[in-house]
């Protein structure tokens, strides 16, 4: 996979942006909190803050009923597969990221996340606006990519697979289990921790593919694996999913029951990483 490739087509800058604003085939997608919608947002986009939707429960009959409500609301803000459609928050975050991820598991083959978010769009000297924007509805064909999607299920059977390798992208606390935010602290066994803020430099953008690179392949993380990635509830798992893309890696999933569903469940075996430092 072609790495320049994969970096155009997974991010757009501030200047690209603004040559395509007001264009009939562009959703613009403001995932910030509303009260940061209502401060001030770039002109034409609609709001949808995802953060709230999390999914405990990957089973196949919950996790059909989430991801229909995610795709329906999806196309109450517009979103079809004929628009190019860009996420963006205040920085390139999880918000925007996990965002990217649902537009790329249903298929999307021309969405983004603005690299750098609001902040790279006010430095760049852009114009913001107060005006409410209403959407209007899209009917939005999808073509599910499960492969991109782990389930508890999933991320059980690989255990222990030396091709797959689980990415924790949680805390340090989170994942030494001094932070405990399920009915269990900890982390999933063999689990490698990069915390998901290590993917982005000191103006909020991703970093460059070399540091990248470094990063994981110093970790153990290397492109001839498979990548699970996990957090609490799926929002930074996704910005790990989207910094590997970015890279080049062919295989990574998003575990969206993460912690909260594998730490809830006494039936799924924890490790304390502390007590093998």
């Amino acid at each position: 996979m072609d790495t320049k490739y994969t970096r155009e087509s997974l991010l757009t800058t501030a200047d690209a942006l603004k040559q395509k604003i007001g264009a009939a085939d562009l959703c613009l997608i403001d995932v910030r909190p509303a009260e940061d919608f209502a401060r001030g947002h770039i002109p034409g986009a609609v709001h949808f803050d995802l953060f709230g939707l999390s999914l405990v429960d990957t089973g196949e009959a919950p996790l059909k009923a989430f991801m229909h409500m995610i795709h329906h609301v999806l196309e109450l803000r517009g979103v079809s597969e004929t628009k190019e459609v860009v996420c963006y928050e205040n920085n390139s975050g999880m918000r925007a990221a996990r965002a990217l991820w649902f537009l790329e598991y249903f298929g999307h083959s021309d969405a983004r996340m603005l690299d750098g978010g609001m902040q790279a769009w006010k430095a760049a000297g852009f114009p913001v606006s107060t005006e409410p924007v209403s959407p209007k509805a899209a009917s939005f064909k999808i073509e599910t990519r499960r492969e991109v999607l782990a389930t508890a299920d999933d991320v059980l059977e690989s255990l222990d697979k030396k091709h797959v390798a689980i990415l924790d992208t949680r805390s340090r606390g989170e994942y030494l289990g001094t932070q405990v935010r399920a009915a269990r602290g900890g982390a999933i066994p063999g689990a490698i921790h990069i915390e998901w803020t290590d993917n982005l430099d000191a103006a909020g953008k991703f970093k460059s593919e070399a540091e990248l690179e470094a990063m994981y392949d110093q970790a153990g993380i290397t492109p001839d694996r498979e990548v699970i990635s996990y957090c609490q509830g799926g929002y930074r798992a996704a910005h790990g999913y989207v910094a590997l893309r970015l890279i080049g890696f062919p295989k990574v999933r998003n575990y969206i029951g993460s912690w909260k569903e594998w730490g809830d469940r006494s039936d799924l075996p924890i490790e304390q990483p502390s007590e093998r430092k």
